[in-house]
């Protein structure tokens, strides 16, 4: 598996990409639902991380996380209700971060507006 890039846009076109391709993306989840943390972007604003592939999830099953496990998440339900519903929870997508959880962090229209766009 090839690592994430220093460039940010790129890992997000690489989610998008690997995402279409796949079916699924991957979010960690562990004993108290889905992994979520706080924002840098944002006071009192939560991210969700998802990756492109299982092996970029599950690097981060670690310290804090070390309880979770990554799970797929298909794409037409991500498309369909989690983005949707994220934007209506106010919560932000953390797009392929690197191994030191530093990566763009998007609002979920603005991520069901690429993969459309991406898809037609």
């Amino acid at each position: 598996m090839e690592p994430l890039s220093d460039d940010f846009e790129e890992n997000v076109d690489r989610f998008i990409v690997e995402g279409i391709n796949t079916g699924c993306v991957w979010g960690l989840e562990g004993p108290d639902g889905w992994a979520l943390c706080d924002s840098e972007k944002r006071d009192d604003t939560d991210v969700m991380p998802l990756w492109s592939s299982r092996e970029l999830a599950e690097v981060h099953c670690v310290e804090e996380w070390q309880d979770y496990q990554p799970l797929p998440i298909a794409l037409e339900e991500l498309l369909e209700d989690w983005l949707p519903g994220m934007h209506e929870d106010v919560i932000l997508i953390g797009i392929n971060w690197n191994e030191q959880m530093e990566g763009d962090e998007w609002e979920p229209l603005d991520l069901l507006a690429e993969f459309e766009q991406e898809l037609s």
